[in-house]
């Protein structure tokens, strides 16, 4: 693939992704202006998640059953769509119903695009193409929330939603002319076919188990750790504003420049080595991300830490998964992100409730406890690993 195709992807994945995550900042303005309460209105939040475990199960397969070209551009074209009636919503019930399209194309589009990369990638560049691809993802998301509350600041939500969806008129008009039509797929299924055949999947693919069980502890151990972050920093000593909170999530960026990396050195065979490795950064990380209560530079150090070696393993399980040309490359990564999904669930549940019952030092506990859990996992997997 040429460079510029490469990052036309991660661009493109980019965009997708900050489309589940532009809600989050503007929750107080949608309780003013619908009505919600405060204690109600995480239920927009609710509908976009849950378009996204929609579009896990019956949108992302499609790119095994239909030309992946073709399929790109609509859902992307109804993505816009979706977008500018988000921004239009004149009740609650529009208002929902648009967050719950938004979350299943965003989504879909996001996996879908990371499947086509890998499609179109040779064997020997797939894991960088895909590690670019996901920097586009953790890009997107993490500056997805700091684009929002600066649009809502000026303009207010609503054009949050427009400059979007012109943002998706771009791409559109970017990927119109230059997505090849290369790596379309070479079996036929009937839809039911192809949903059965993740069940499929699941069972019999060795390393999508593994690598699943690895990811699954591994975001658990990323959502442990971002769900209970604003606790202690709106507290005293700090009590610092959602902004300034906000931006420790960029701080998260750096662990991009090491997505790409990671990809490569799965490239050469050494995936294994690049998972022990982040693995063991990812237990490590624990200790400076415990100093918060003393610094917040031990925090931000924390943070490019635990970002690195969760975006390490995160390729390099991608990487593994989509190591052969199966035509189910879309399956694959609709049943790998159902552990994401399980994983960060499960994450978000146990860090409040560690935090309510032991503070900071309970979180970080439950965090390096779940990491250690994880490198042990790994280091047993190495025996069971098919070649």
């Amino acid at each position: 693939m040429p460079r510029a195709m490469v990052w036309l992807f991660a661009m493109a994945c980019g965009v997708s992704v900050a489309n589940v995550y532009y809600a989050q900042p503007l929750l107080d303005a949608f309780a003013a202006e619908f009505g919600f309460t405060q204690a109600a209105v995480g239920v927009v939040i609710t509908a976009t998640q849950a378009g996204s475990a929609l579009a896990l199960i019956l949108l992302v397969p499609l790119g095994d059953l239909l030309d992946r070209r073709r399929l790109t551009l609509t859902q992307l074209s109804l993505l816009l769509v979706a977008l500018v009636g988000v921004g239009l919503a004149s009740s609650p019930a529009l208002l929902l119903l648009g967050m719950l399209i938004v979350g299943m194309l965003g989504t879909a589009m996001t996996q879908g695009l990371i499947a086509y990369a890998a499609v179109l990638a040779a064997p020997e560049q797939r894991g960088r193409v895909v590690g670019t691809a996901q920097a586009g993802v953790v890009v997107g998301l993490l500056l997805a929330r700091t684009m929002a509350g600066l649009v809502a600041d000026v303009a207010g939500w609503r054009m949050v939603y427009f400059v979007s969806a012109a943002l998706a008129a771009l791409m559109l008009a970017l990927l119109q002319g230059r997505l090849p039509q290369r790596g379309l797929l070479v079996e036929r299924l009937s839809y039911p076919q192809l949903l059965g055949s993740m069940a499929v999947l699941l069972w019999r693919d060795r390393v999508l188990q593994l690598r699943g069980v690895i990811a699954m502890l591994m975001f658990a151990v990323f959502s442990i750790f971002w769900s209970a972050l604003v606790l202690p920093l709106r507290a005293p000593p700090y009590a610092l504003s959602h902004a300034a909170i906000g931006a420790f999530g960029l701080i998260g960026v750096v662990g991009t420049l090491g997505a790409a990396r990671a990809g490569k050195l799965a490239d050469k065979g050494r995936g294994q080595w690049t998972s022990g490795a982040a693995l063991i950064l990812l237990l490590l990380s624990w200790l400076p991300l415990a100093m918060l209560p003393y610094s917040l530079w031990a925090l931000a150090a924390g943070i490019v830490a635990l970002d690195l070696a969760a975006q390490a393993i995160h390729v390099t399980n991608q990487s593994m998964i989509f190591r052969a040309n199966t035509g189910s490359h879309s399956r694959l990564v609709a049943c790998y992100m159902i552990f994401y999904a399980v994983g960060s669930g499960a994450g978000a549940v146990l860090s409040t409730s560690a935090f309510a019952l032991w503070g900071w030092m309970g979180v970080c506990a439950l965090g390096a406890g779940v990491s250690l859990l994880a490198l042990l996992f790994w280091a047993w997997s190495l025996r069971h690993m098919p070649r």
